[in-house]
């Protein structure tokens, strides 16, 4: 009767294993992954910069680079206080905020992220009419976008 009881146990326990991954959730997404924008920066420069977002249920990221935005003097890591408002079709503006960035020398790339932020599902987000701000030792440098996003928005789940 004990092997019979184990043998029942295991299989409900399968059984349930199976099924809670058939109902478990899927992770939310957001569409597109990456997408280009042209951005002015004042005295980091200007020029071509990709946006770089994930989704995880209502948390997203967001992360900006370029070679055409360059640091102006060497920076610490993590040392950029950054603050990406981005513009949504809803008409309620989605901040994303870190201190996350690369150690970089005079004349590098710069990459700002990924900057944690709340987002709602439908919501489509563009830094056309938004902005990057970023204070570094004191400096307050911001960044907008010439244009809307190339391919578009980030539209999330």
């Amino acid at each position: 009767m004990r092997k019979r009881t184990g043998s029942g146990a295991a299989l409900l326990a399968g059984a349930l294993a199976v099924t809670g991954l058939v109902f478990a959730p899927s992770a939310a997404a957001v569409a597109p992954a990456s997408a280009t924008v042209t951005a002015g920066c004042g005295l980091f420069g200007g020029g071509a910069a990709t946006l770089t977002a994930t989704q995880s249920g209502t948390s997203a990221t967001l992360t900006l680079s370029s070679s055409a935005i360059t640091a102006p003097i060497p920076i610490g890591a993590n040392s950029i206080n950054s603050t990406l408002t981005m513009a949504n079709s809803t008409g309620t503006t989605r901040v994303f905020t870190g201190t996350v960035n690369p150690a970089m020398a005079t004349g590098a790339p710069i990459v700002v992220g990924p900057l944690g932020g709340t987002v709602a599902s439908g919501d489509s987000l563009d830094l056309h009419q938004g902005s990057l701000k970023m204070v570094v030792f004191g400096i307050t440098v911001t960044c907008t976008a010439a244009g809307p996003q190339s391919p578009g928005p980030f539209v999330f789940d």
